[in-house]
């Protein structure tokens, strides 16, 4: 059997459950104090007050936050390692004044998790990535903090951390986007320390982009998850690019969630489109523009997960960035089977399947998709 690392596995560590459980406004999680799971509030369209508290928001159970559960789900799916990062709304919310000691004490449970999960095994005998399950991880970012200097330093303190292997951060950035110029410094860091940047999307599209509250309200969460997220994302890296980040930092090193949302499939046409711009120097306008085409930064500056769950989607990826940048996921503990009596999660076997029908025919490839890149890109040893 290859090696099987998952990149895109959430944990709510200690320290970030205490946070949330702390608060009333959203983000926040309602712990009742019956039988049923917590409620986790992120988006505010879930906190309407017509919604009773114990319905508000997604059931949140041990899954979430015990990583006793998140190893029997490797053992089940046959996952050597997983790369844990926080899960949405990350720490883009907290006052100022806070971001700095969150940020480090959540980094740090993460770090104290790896490690603690890591060296179970008798430390006298060297083990590979095969032959028990091992955790690494990706940090959180103050980014709301008072000054871009702690965010700097916090890129800079995780490299000292022997189990971070990068940063996962929202597609908002510091709430403007990730065109924003305050956010140099942090591109700038993260480029010099080769530090590998997760982005991940959060708060998807208005409802106004789906027909309203009442139509998203109609189909729970499709609308947003299978259509705003990836949107969100592909909006939010073409502006990067738009803004010439990728050519201020031609080093940048960045996975992209669900496979790079729609740029893989629309780079073609947001490369014309930069082309036929008549606002673009190029045409005549007074707006510098991209120096780098979408196709270079793509096989240069960009990483795609594989949790896109269909051979037309990985194919895709494959031809835009490339084969040996594609890393499996299996967005856990999102996406659990609604039926109780399943054992595997179709959200899993769904990509397994994807994988292996899109890429049989090249057993290096699917090798590398499912474990072997993310071993190479992350030094995971």
């Amino acid at each position: 059997m290859p090696l099987i690392v998952d990149i895109h596995t959430h944990v709510y560590p200690p320290a970030y459950m205490q946070m949330l459980r702390a608060r009333k406004t959203v983000p926040y999680v309602h712990d009742p104090s019956d039988a049923q799971d917590p409620r986790l509030i992120i988006l505010s369209s879930d906190d309407d007050p017509s919604i009773p508290l114990d319905q508000r928001g997604r059931p949140v159970d041990s899954s979430y936050w015990d990583i006793n559960v998140k190893l029997d789900f490797m053992r089940q799916h046959g996952i050597n390692t997983s790369v844990i990062s926080l899960a949405n709304p990350w720490l883009d919310f907290l006052e100022p004044s806070e971001a700095q000691l969150w940020s480090e004490r959540i980094n740090d449970d993460l770090e104290k998790t790896c490690a603690e999960v890591n060296n179970t095994a008798d430390p006298g005998k060297i083990l590979s990535l095969e032959q028990k399950e091992t955790l690494f991880a990706f940090g959180a970012l103050p980014l709301s903090a008072p000054s871009s200097d702690i965010v700097v330093n916090e890129i800079k303190r995780l490299k000292t951390l022997p189990h971070l292997r990068g940063v996962i951060m929202g597609t908002s950035g510091l709430g403007k986007g990730l065109d924003d110029a305050t956010l140099d410094s942090v591109w700038s860091a993260l480029q010099d320390t080769e530090t590998l940047m997760f982005l991940h999307p959060h708060y998807g599209l208005p409802d106004e982009a789906f027909g309203g509250p009442e139509v998203t309200a109609r189909y729970g969460h499709v609308l947003p998850l299978a259509l705003g997220f990836p949107l969100e994302t592909t909006i939010a890296v073409t502006r990067m690019l738009l803004s010439g980040v990728f050519d201020r930092f031609p080093k940048l090193k960045i996975l992209l969630a669900h496979s790079g949302g729609t740029l893989p499939f629309l780079a073609g046409r947001i490369e014309s489109c930069i082309l036929h711009e008549r606002k673009f120097i190029s045409g005549g306008g007074d707006v510098q523009g991209p120096q780098r085409s979408v196709w270079d930064v793509l096989k240069t500056n960009i990483y795609l997960d594989a949790v896109v769950y269909g051979k037309p989607g990985l194919e895709a990826a494959i031809a835009a960035s490339g084969g040996d940048r594609l890393l499996f996921g299996t967005d856990h503990p999102f996406f659990p089977p609604l039926d109780d009596k399943e054992s595997d999660w179709p959200s899993v076997t769904t990509n397994y399947k994807a994988i292996h029908a899109t890429f049989d025919e090249n057993a290096g490839v699917v090798e590398g998709v499912l474990g072997g890149n993310a071993a190479r890109i992350l030094n995971l040893k």
